[in-house]
């Protein structure tokens, strides 16, 4: 199945700015080692500019992300920025089992072809119709964000399906129906799978973040509870309206061009259900119980994960062999996460947390007497943090210096904490968010097609579902009564 590339001159053009930014962060980093700000200390200037320009590099794509999180670790170290205990904390916390966990049960579904199973019963069943063939491509992401807990492994699973299915109905690579597909596809995993916990890397900085930082521990029902509602279910027409509305097929177009048909990954919905599908059905289905009643047990969703990646590994089930484990189950996602979380844990050692705490506190003008006007404030400035790093990232740079906005804004920590998602939650730029990229490559779609999604999208959750937001906060009772703005 063959994929468009990227044309020469505007990969020369994304290298270009890439390369104009980084000499930007990197000039701003020296800048700050000779004349640091008069409040800022030598010490304190140095493991600013160490992350200044990892998270540059982070944001521009400059190095392979885990390249870039292991020279963080070794200047760390090297510039004695910080004690070991810090600067590798996240290989302690919840959010790294947790993603391991993940990988094994993504590894998992995707070697069982359970995964493919659940997407093709749902695209396969679908007409001819492009309304009904995004809803399904949402639909499937919804599943299977409850199943298979890592967005890119979702993206990489369901872009073959949905570009055999783009070719059945007669879609051409390139063409604005198949991009809107493959859009939808992409979307659809990232945005809607933020208000399930274990189901992307920023909730599962989030979730680290804020027990090693803060002691507190998220739960799954909770969480679910406060952003499903608004954030998938109303994200996900969103998404669903913006792609039809804008990809929609045009008559007579390159659209109609007729494609040779390739059912491929479609079809295989229909073939036997194996011994294997069944055991990883069954586990699936105990993990999402013990996620969703971890309010009971009190046992965190990391070792709900960590167990059942356990026992996919045991040689008795046998989901997940040796060979697949080497091949499927990738490093290099536990040392971003670790990395992102061990950034936030220097920014709180070394002091640059309440330096830029009490820098934000003056920029913001939070107030305890109008808890909206907090929570709009607090959510905007997750998004822009999002616009110059990825977007776990937010919550490493922003859960440190929670206590500080807690006490300015008037807002409990929950909630100053949950102000974060609806940040992160909200992309502007594809580049934001890693498998985004990634599945727009594997789809072949250009950057202009993908800001179109992704900019109409952050627009009209910023205008209509941030609004709601507070409405249902303010039901559940994270916002207190009395004057909101």
């Amino acid at each position: 199945m063959s994929t468009q590339s990227s044309p020469p001159n505007s990969r020369l053009a994304t290298g270009v700015t890439r390369l104009i930014v980084m000499i930007l962060i990197t000039l701003a980093a020296a800048m700050l080692l000779i004349m640091p700000p008069a409040a800022m200390p030598p010490d304190m200037a140095v493991a600013g500019a160490l992350v200044l320009v990892t998270i540059g590099m982070l944001a521009t794509g400059s190095m392979p992300e885990q390249l870039v999180v292991l020279v963080f670790f070794l200047f760390a170290m090297t510039l004695s920025i910080a004690p070991p205990l810090v600067v590798f904390s996240g290989f302690t916390s919840g959010a790294f089992w947790l993603v391991f966990g993940g990988l094994v049960i993504g590894a998992a579904v995707d070697r069982t072809g359970l995964g493919a199973r659940i997407a093709g019963s749902i695209v396969g069943r679908v007409s001819g119709d492009y309304r009904l063939v995004i809803g399904a491509i949402i639909l499937v992401n919804m599943v299977l964000g409850f199943l298979m807990p890592s967005t890119l492994s979702r993206v990489v699973l369901l872009i073959p399906i949905v570009m055999a299915l783009a070719e059945r109905l007669g879609f051409a690579a390139g063409g604005r129906s198949r991009n809107g597909m493959i859009m939808a596809t992409v979307l659809s995993a990232y945005l809607c799978s933020t208000s399930v916990l274990p189901a992307n890397v920023p909730n599962n900085v989030l979730l680290g973040a804020a027990e090693t930082f803060q002691g507190v521990h998220l739960r799954y029902f909770d969480y679910l509870l406060l952003h499903f509602p608004v954030l998938a279910f109303l994200k996900a027409l969103v998404i669903w309206g913006c792609v039809v509305w804008l990809f929609r097929p045009v008559s007579g177009g390159v659209d109609n061009a007729p494609q040779k048909s390739d059912s491929s990954g479609v079809d295989t919905a229909y073939r036997a259900f194996s011994a294997e599908e069944g055991r990883l059905a069954v586990l699936l289905t105990l993990a999402l119980l013990l996620w969703a009643s971890d309010s009971l047990h009190g046992i965190a969703p990391a070792w709900v994960s960590l167990g059942v990646g356990i026992v996919c590994l045991l040689p008795v089930v046998s989901l997940v062999p040796p060979d697949s484990f080497r091949a499927k189950v990738q490093v290099g996602p536990l040392i971003y996460v670790a990395g992102i979380i061990g950034i936030g844990a220097v920014v709180a050692e070394s002091g640059l947390g309440a330096f830029f705490s009490r820098w934000m506190l003056e920029a913001t003008a939070l107030s305890s007497d109008t808890p909206l006007r907090s929570l709009a404030a607090l959510s905007g400035l997750a998004m822009l943090l999002g616009m110059v790093s990825t977007m776990p990232g937010v919550p490493a740079i922003l859960v440190p210096i929670a206590g500080d906005l807690q006490a300015a804004s008037g807002l409990t920590m929950e909630a100053v904490l949950m102000s974060q998602v609806l940040g992160f939650s909200t992309v502007w730029f594809p580049y934001q968010v890693p498998p985004i990229i990634v599945g727009m490559q594997l789809g072949g779609v250009s950057l202009r097609d993908g800001l179109k999604a992704t900019s109409s999208t952050a627009l009209i959750s910023v205008v209509v579902l941030l609004p709601l937001d507070a409405v249902w906060w303010r039901l559940l009772g994270y916002l207190p009564t009395g004057t909101l703005w």
